[in-house]
Order: structure tokens, then C-alpha cells, then sequence
């Protein structure tokens, strides 16, 4: 069972106020046979430890025990073996929500989701269980099942019990989400939403599925619930979340400041504005409130401190991005601050000074020195030292010829340099590698699109891509640009459509805008390179594909 399943099984448990009682001290044989499981586990003989433990649980009905033997199981990852442990604990102690609710939890990890439902309706109806709370723990008591539809019958099965119960209709909205049918999770959302109007998450849940559908219908949603619920924090959180993607960035400022007035104190209100700003290029105010953050003691203040360096970079005051990015000495945001750190020094001009950096960096963080070359590369690319990257590139793969991003990097390298044998090569190498590696699918698909050569295989890689990362905008745009390539005009537009209205990145822009001027809309394609080039202009692919069709 994964850890975080296991670590989900006590968050139902401590809804019951029931305690259990206290079993009695443990005999000295019995205790003898403890410690030897213990030793058989300080050997690393986990089964052996497990099997003991098990033995031991039903000799001795003593829970704890059984609880022990549980634990083992798992770690030895044996997962009938912890279930039998856990079915025995039940029997020990069978009004014990928390044996209910690890029974019902290993079996879920086992994909027995089924097999464990009905120890899920025992633990919903235990004494002591608070119901409405149970309900809410479901879905991520469910998420170790890969069968999401599976979970949705369980769900549904058991809230058919408790009609009138707003967390019992939400649960299926969860559940109904996970499980991709939106028409479900609008409908129980909206059933919740009923029982209980002035509740939150069906609100927010409702508006979630909207969101894939339109931006102003999520907006709506949001805007009509916070009109009722003018105090609800996350309501109006949400509402300005959903105004931000339908870009009505000034309505959403408004909302931002509206619970800045009524939150003065609360730091997540005055990140959100902080980072809501940024991205309208507010960045007087942007700063403002992420320095304000500091001040307050914000809990991720390493986060605030990256963000002040992204500020700093859009203003192109490169010492004092840099000056933030070197004040991040610890934690996850260590080695993207020294990456882009690097890059503010390449951008001065100072390349060999960016790459000697770079180097500081992987001595002081060797467990990353794959992502520091890789991002060397990545500088002298742009600054045109394509070969350089490549030798470098080569020297690392010389040292671990299967390194996933290794093998990625030199492909994108080799085909900047033309060289399609060594760049197909690269990446036949890491699907062999890493065969689940959406990206290397969709780069091969995509450099035979762009040359347009090989369509039929090229729309086979992009589709095993998409089959792996059916959500990924970039791989639906390799999708449509193969389409266009074929001369599909009609199915080109749809997919780059839904990738531009995912992701409205400048490429995507371009390829979409080509097609639809293909087309005859010209209109549209104007309107869209200039929505395009407003975001990125300096792309190179946008800037010769307007040239190529506005001479």
C-alpha cells in the first residue's frame, strides 16, 4: 500500500470520539515472540518479521499485535499478508473505526475497491463516527484505486443510504470528477448545493467542471454564490481565480482587494494578490506584497524570495534577481534559483561567468548535476553555441548513456544543428529508455511534422503521446500542426483551438493562426498573432510565420 493511502487510514478513525480500550500488558513468552519478530525486521528479513507478527496477532488477540503485524506486512510489501493482519485486528477488535477503516484502505490499495466497501459502510455507520466527515475523507481514502469508475459505484452505493446528506452528494461529485464524467460531478455538485446552499465546496467543485467547458460559466457560478455569501473567503478566492482565466484580469484585482480589506492579516489572500498582479506586469504592487510576505514571516518565504527574482527578471534588473535568487539557501527552490540566477548572468552578457556558475552550483549540489549541464546547454543554445552544447551534452551522456534528460536534451540539440539522424536516434533511445516519456513521442512526431516527412508516423508518436498525456496543450498542438500537415484544415483548427485556449503560448499562436489564415479567417488569425506576439514578442517561430503570410 503506498504510504500516503496508509497515512489516510487514521484521518477517518480520528472523526470517532469512541476510545478503544486498553488491552491487557503482554506475557513474557508472548513478549519473547515480539522481539523476535523485531529482530527478524532489524535483519531485514521483513517477511519472516510479518509472518511472526501474524502468528503472534492470533495466538494472542492482542490488537496491538495485529496492528504491528499490519505495519510489517506493509512494509514487506505484502499485501494479502496485511490484509489477513488487518481482518484479524478487525475480528480483535471489531467496533475499532480505525481497524474498519485499514482493512478497508488495504484492500483499495490492492484494487479490491469492491471487497472493501462494505467495511466502508460499517466504518461510516460505526458509533462514534462523525458521518458528514466520513464522507469528505472518501476521495482521498479512494485515490489508491486505479479504477476510477469502480470508486464511483462504491461512492454512489454508499450515499444512496443518506439522500438529504450535502457531504454524501459531494462525495460523488469527487468521485465523479476523478472518474471523468463531468455531467455526474455537475449534477451531485449542484444536488449538494441544494441541501446546502451556503456551502463552499460544491460551489467551487461546480465551478471546477465549468472551467472545462467555459470560463465565463465558472465566473457565473462563483459570481452568483459570492453575492449570496458575500463573507465566504474561498468563494470569492475562487471567483477571482476564475476571472484571471477568463482574463478579466481588472474584475479580478477587484475581487483580490476586496478580500485583502476583509483579510488584512491573512498571508495566502496577500500572496494571491502579490502573484495576481505579477501576472497582469503589475509589478510596483507585485513586489510590494510579496516583501510584505516577508515581513509577516510567510511560511514558504524561500517561495516569495523566487518570485521576487522572477519579478526582478521582467523588469530586467538582473542584479537584483540575482541578489534574491542567492538569498535561497535551502530547500526545493535551491537549485531553480541557481538555474536562473545563471541564466541573469548569461543575459548581461557574461556567458562564461553564467557557466562557471553553473558549475559552482553542481559541485555544491551533486544529487543535480544532470539538470545543471542540462541547463548550461540550454544557455549556450541561445546564445547560439548550439555545438558547444552538443559536446557537452555528449561528454555527460558519455558518463550515463540512458539518463532520460540527457538523452532528451541532445536530441532537441542535434535537431537545432540539423543533425536528424542523431536527434531521431536520441529519442528511439529514450522511448527504449523510458517508455511511458510522453515527450520524447511527441519531439519525434513533431520534428517530422515540421519537415514534413513521415505524417503517418508522425501522427502515431503524437497520438501515443497524447495517449500518455492526454492533457498536455503542446502535444494537442503537435496534433494539429501533423493535421494541417495532411491537409485535415477543419481537425488542425479544432485541436490547435483547444490547445491555444489551454495554453495561449506564441507558438501554439503561430500554428494556429497559420491554419485559420489557410482557411480564409483572416480575421481571426490577425486578432490571434496579436494576442501572440502582445504576450512573446521576441518568439521566432511567431515572427516568421507572420512575415511568411504578411510580406
Amino acid at each position: 500500500m503506498p504510504k500516503y493511502i496508509f497515512a489516510a487510514v487514521l484521518s477517518l478513525a480520528a472523526c470517532a470520539a469512541t476510545p478503544q480500550p486498553a488491552p491487557e500488558e503482554l506475557s513474557e513468552p508472548t513478549l519473547y515472540d515480539f522481539l523476535l519478530g523485531e529482530i527478524a525486521l532489524q535483519r531485514g528479513d521483513v517477511t519472516l518479521a510479518a509472518k511472526t507478527y501474524l502468528e503472534l496477532a492470533k495466538h494472542t488477540r492482542d490488537p496491538r499485535v495485529a496492528r504491528r503485524a499490519v505495519e510489517v506486512a506493509n512494509l514487506a510489501r505484502l499485501p494479502d499478508l496485511a490484509i489477513e493482519a488487518a481482518k484479524t485486528w478487525l475480528d480483535i477488535e471489531p467496533s475499532s473505526p480505525q481497524a474498519l477503516q485499514v482493512t478497508a484502505a488495504l484492500l483499495i490499495g490492492s484494487k479490491r475497491v469492491e471487497q472493501a466497501e462494505p467495511y466502508l459502510e460499517r466504518l461510516l455507520a460505526a458509533d462514534g463516527v462523525n458521518l458528514e466527515n466520513g464522507f469528505m475523507q472518501l476521495s482521498r481514502l479512494l485515490a489508491g484505486n486505479p479504477d476510477k469508475s469502480a470508486n464511483l459505484r462504491v461512492v454512489r452505493q454508499l450515499a444512496a443510504k443518506h439522500p438529504k446528506l450535502a457531504p454524501a452528494q459531494f462525495a460523488i461529485a469527487q468521485a465523479a470528477l476523478v472518474a471523468g464524467d463531468d455531467d455526474a460531478a455537475l449534477a451531485a455538485s449542484r444536488s449538494a448545493a441544494a441541501l446546502r446552499p451556503e456551502w463552499e465546496p460544491p460551489a467551487v467543485l461546480e465551478a471546477q467542471v465549468l472551467q472545462k467547458r467555459s470560463p465565463a460559466a465558472a465566473a457565473e457560478r462563483l459570481e452568483a454564490f459570492v453575492a449570496k455569501n458575500p463573507g465566504s473567503r474561498e468563494g470569492r478566492l475562487n471567483y477571482a481565480r476564475a476571472l484571471v482565466l477568463d482574463k478579466r484580469f481588472p474584475e479580478a484585482r477587484k475581487q483580490f482587494e476586496a478580500l485583502l480589506a476583509a483579510n488584512p492579516g491573512n498571508t495566502d489572500v496577500i500572496y494571491a494578490v502579490g502573484l495576481l498582479a505579477y501576472q497582469l506586469k503589475d509589478y510596483p504592487v507585485a513586489e510590494e506584497n510579496m516583501k510584505r510576505l516577508l515581513g509577516l514571516g510567510y511560511r514558504d518565504a524561500n517561495g516569495v524570495r523566487y518570485l521576487l527574482g522572477q519579478i526582478a527578471e521582467e523588469q530586467k534588473a538582473w542584479p537584483r534577481a540575482i541578489e534574491w535568487y542567492e538569498q535561497i539557501v535551502s530547500g526545493e527552490h535551491v537549485v531553480p534559483a541557481r538555474l536562473r540566477a545563471a541564466s541573469a548572468i548569461a543575459k548581461q552578457g557574461k556567458l562564461d561567468e553564467a557557466r562557471a556558475y553553473l558549475k559552482r552550483a553542481a559541485e555544491d549540489n551533486p544529487d543535480q548535476e544532470v539538470q545543471l549541464v542540462v541547463a548550461e546547454a540550454q544557455l549556450l543554445r541561445e546564445a547560439n553555441h548550439s555545438r558547444d552544447a552538443f559536446e557537452l551534452l555528449g561528454q555527460a551522456l558519455k558518463k550515463d548513456p540512458e539518463q532520460p534528460d540527457l538523452l532528451y536534451d541532445m536530441a532537441l540539440t542535434a535537431e537545432k544543428l540539423e543533425r536528424y539522424e542523431q536527434m531521431e536516434s536520441n529519442l528511439r533511445k529514450l522511448i527504449e529508455v523510458q517508455p511511458e516519456h510522453a515527450h520524447a513521442y511527441n519531439a519525434l512526431g513533431y520534428s517530422f511534422a515540421e519537415r514534413n516527412t513521415r505524417l503517418a508516423e508522425a501522427r502515431k508518436l503524437i497520438e501515443k503521446a497524447l495517449e500518455l498525456s492526454p492533457e498536455d496543450y503542446f502535444i494537442i498542438d503537435s496534433l494539429g500542426w501533423v493535421l494541417y500537415r495532411e491537409g485535415n484544415l477543419k481537425g488542425a483548427a479544432e485541436q490547435l483551438r483547444r490547445a491555444y485556449s489551454g495554453r495561449p503560448d506564441a507558438e501554439i499562436g503561430a500554428h494556429l493562426g497559420e491554419v485559420l489564415w489557410v482557411m480564409g479567417r483572416r480575421d481571426e488569425a490577425e486578432r490571434i498573432w496579436q494576442e501572440s506576439i502582445k504576450s512573446a514578442p521576441e518568439n521566432d517561430t511567431l515572427q516568421k510565420t507572420i512575415k511568411r503570410f504578411k510580406r
